[in-house]
């Protein structure tokens, strides 16, 4: 009887400690899967990330700045004046003020005097309702050649921009020229170098006046990223993703490896933004951006 009893005893200790190691393993599981989600959704903090409305056609604003909230993201880019409200509703910064206006673009910009008189007051307007908002960048553009060589070019641009940089530095706004590929996507485009670019922002010589540096873009135009962003940093103030060949996911599908990029970025002790400009193939495309994000994040 009393063997009976200890064996009985020692089964139920056996099966005690096994619900005990069970129950434990389960919560040692949890938390990790807790922490594992969790690591998944934080980022470092040494890479400013944004993103670039225009590529999530069939998403809100409003939708767009409650998902890129809960990734981690700050801000949104190329945003109209006329959506601040719905920035400011959802605590996120611009990143860099949209252009859109139907006279002034892309293909007409700065280049050409005879376009000063009215770049001039709809800039005037831009920079007030920048800083007014408490934003910091507004985004310009050369114009395209149409037969003006790359030097007029240059000093029209400088020569024009030199009108509004007193004022942009008054509201303490930066106003940002894109540098833009024209082999593929903006044919005749003239701010299509970086050397170019750099060119101008010596002939302007305001700190109001920076580049954005279209990683897709130029990697197109030139190559030599690394390389470039370490040695004309001082002239970039804002950064703009995309997959090449095709500008969709910054994944291995495609040819440039961004970690490397942007740790490039992150060791020049770069503190502006770092925007997604890539279009998602994927169906689903917050996801597309939030991988992209992690990816950036060194």
């Amino acid at each position: 009887m009393q063997e009976k009893n200890s064996r009985r005893d020692a089964i139920k200790k056996v099966a005690t400690m096994a619900l005990a190691t069970s129950t434990l393993s389960s919560l040692t599981s949890g938390a990790s899967a807790k922490e594992s989600r969790k690591d998944k959704t934080s980022l470092k903090g040494n890479i400013h990330h944004s993103v670039c409305a225009w590529c999530y056609s069939g998403i809100s604003l409003d939708e767009l700045c409650k998902a890129s909230k809960k990734m981690g993201l700050h801000a949104i880019d190329l945003i109209d004046v006329k959506d601040f409200p719905t920035m400011k509703a959802n605590d996120m910064e611009v990143a860099i003020v949209a252009s859109i206006n139907k006279d002034w673009g892309i293909p007409k910009g700065w280049n050409r005097r005879e376009h000063h008189e009215p770049l001039i007051e709809y800039y005037k307007y831009l920079i007030d309702e920048t800083s007014k908002a408490g934003y910091k960048q507004v985004i310009c553009f050369s114009g395209n050649r149409a037969g003006l060589d790359d030097e007029q070019g240059l000093k029209n641009c400088a020569e024009g921009l030199k009108k509004i940089m007193s004022y942009a530095e008054q509201k303490n706004v930066t106003v940002v020229m894109e540098l833009l590929n024209s082999k593929v996507d903006h044919h005749d485009y003239q701010c299509d170098h970086t050397e170019w670019g750099v060119a101008l922002a010596k002939a302007i010589g305001s700190e109001r006046f920076k580049l954005l540096y279209d990683i897709y873009h130029m990697q197109i135009m030139e190559g030599d990223v690394i390389r470039t962003i370490r040695d004309h940093h001082q002239y970039i103030s804002h950064y703009h993703t995309g997959g090449v060949p095709g500008r969709n996911e910054i994944d291995f599908s495609q040819e440039l490896y961004y970690p490397a990029i942007m740790q490039a970025i992150v060791d020049t002790g770069f503190k502006g933004f770092v925007a997604q400009e890539f279009i998602p193939k994927h169906k689903d495309k917050l996801k597309s951006l939030e991988e992209a994000v992690h990816l950036c994040d060194v």
